[in-house]
């Protein structure tokens, strides 16, 4: 039993032993654990802290990003809406050319045609009235020798006139 059993000298040194390594890591190294763990829990809670930080600045650039993006989207739309509104309006101004080109070349047509068609009246009349001294030559040698052939003679001839007349 000796075995299981100390001497009391020697749990008497035991016992100081105990002691004076007990008093000086309660001196000098319990503060220091004591400090590492708490420096330790420290840099985790302020790398917990930035992490949610980070997480946060994260949320908030996605979230920027996305109005960002959204804000592209408008300006896109509105660069092709006003692109759109160019071309109608460019389309529209070239039709309205176009009218208007086709007005001008309208009216010089009909100004022409007018033209021509007065030199045409022109050439007709010279040649009437060539062919009627012509006729009047000829009628001149008839013999009108009475009223009556007389009065016939102008009333077919205001008549032929007055239609004339009519038709211009």
């Amino acid at each position: 039993m000796d075995l299981l059993l100390p001497d009391s000298g020697l749990l008497f040194w035991m016992t100081l032993v105990f002691l004076i390594v007990f008093v000086i890591l309660w001196k000098w190294g319990f503060p220091v654990i004591v400090k590492m763990v708490n420096d330790r829990k420290d840099f985790i809670d302020g790398s917990l802290k930035k992490a949610h930080e980070a997480n946060e600045k994260l949320a908030n650039i996605q979230k920027e990003g996305e109005s960002i993006l959204q804000e592209a989207r408008e300006k896109q739309a509105q660069i092709l809406k006003d692109a759109a509104d160019t071309r109608d309006a460019i389309v529209e101004k070239a039709q309205d050319k176009a009218r208007e080109e086709g007005s001008r070349l309208l009216s010089d047509a009909k100004a022409q045609i007018e033209a021509e068609k007065q030199n045409a009246i022109r050439e007709i009349r010279a040649q009437v009235a060539e062919l009627s001294v012509q006729v009047a030559g000829k009628v001149l040698k008839k013999d009108l020798s009475t009223d009556a052939k007389q009065m016939e003679l102008i009333n077919k001839l205001l008549d032929e006139v007055s239609v004339d007349v009519k038709n211009n």
